[in-house]
């Protein structure tokens, strides 16, 4: 409950950011223009929102396979769907050579989950089925849709700022160069800063709710945390070239590739047995630790999609008795 009560005031503070956009810009530039910028930004995300899914497919080199083709995968995204109560989403191979899962599509109709050929072979059945309950949860949650909405307000911000800033410049040029809207620009930059910020909070959100929901369908905390710690060993081993191909989607996977190595750092305090596993002790006591993070940690969560790893881990750890 506290991570949707987060969700709906993240919501309800962006509604609010975005009214109090609409009546300071359209007393600035009047309401012609406020409704330009806002129907373009609200078409390119449109757009976006249409062909994202085909954009994924094509970068990731998704295959969607068959039941005949994948039987057990098909079984435990079946059971996983059912139990979340909902349909069965797509199910595809991604031939990229970087182990990860991930979720995407328009609806809850149109869900795609896919995974790639390296987690399947790197994690246990148990572990792999906590990914997919985690992408399960996406789903059943409408994060898709969700982060589509939420990026709406940042990119109204940013066309409206670019309008005031060259509008001041050449404004400037032609003898108006007392003119306000340059330092309207500026504020509506800051205000994009800070919307962006809350869209990359809202998925850090989005991510704890959906480790929690892959908990309430029957998968173990430290299946998911052991799975999070051989992620983050196999995508450490990943060609650079894999990596690149998926950084522009890294939103959608488990777990953020480009942090591996941090992660493995991270997590390895948490092995105390050097196992290359979180067993059910090893993430029990973390339960009464508390998580210090350095300042630079801190500045390195605040602008990722993914939580800090081992407030992640922690955060699991306080599902063990649900």
């Amino acid at each position: 409950m506290g991570l949707q009560l987060r969700l709906y005031l993240l919501l309800g503070l962006m509604l609010g950011i975005f009214y109090a956009v609409i009546l300071g810009v359209s007393y600035a530039l009047g309401w012609h223009n406020l409704i330009f910028y806002a129907v373009l930004a609200v078409g390119l995300v449109f757009v976006q929102y249409l062909i994202g899914p085909w954009m994924v497919s094509k970068m990731m080199k998704v295959k969607y396979v068959s039941e005949q083709e994948q039987p057990e995968l098909h079984q435990m995204i079946g059971e996983l769907a059912r139990e979340a109560g909902i349909h069965k989403p797509r199910i595809g191979i991604s031939e990229v050579d970087l182990p990860n899962a991930f979720a995407f599509g328009r609806t809850r109709g149109d869900a795609r989950i896919c995974v790639t050929r390296g987690i399947m072979r790197l994690l246990s059945k148990e572990e792999l089925r906590a990914v997919l309950g985690h992408e399960i949860s996406h789903v059943k949650h409408r994060d898709m849709v969700l982060i589509t909405v939420l990026s709406v307000l940042p990119m109204v911000c940013y066309f409206i700022a670019l309008n005031l800033l060259l509008a001041g410049i050449f404004g400037g040029r032609r003898g108006g160069g007392g003119s306000i809207l340059p330092l309207i620009g500026l504020g509506m930059l800051v205000v994009y800063f800070i919307t962006n910020l809350l869209v990359l909070y809202g998925s850090r959100i989005r991510e704890y709710y959906a480790d929690r929901g892959s908990v309430m369908l029957g998968n173990r905390p430290r299946h998911l945390a052991t799975a999070l710690y051989k992620l983050a060993y196999g995508n450490a081993r990943a060609p650079k070239q894999a990596l690149k191909q998926a950084e522009g989607i890294k939103a959608f996977f488990v777990n953020d590739p480009s942090r591996a190595m941090i992660e493995i750092k991270e997590l390895k305090e948490i092995d105390a047995d050097m196992s290359g596993t979180i067993d059910a002790n090893e993430l029990a006591a973390l339960r009464t630790k508390t998580i210090r993070l350095s300042t630079g940690d801190k500045l390195m969560e605040l602008f990722s999609t993914h939580p800090n790893m081992l407030r992640r881990i922690k955060h699991l750890s306080s599902l063990m008795s649900e």
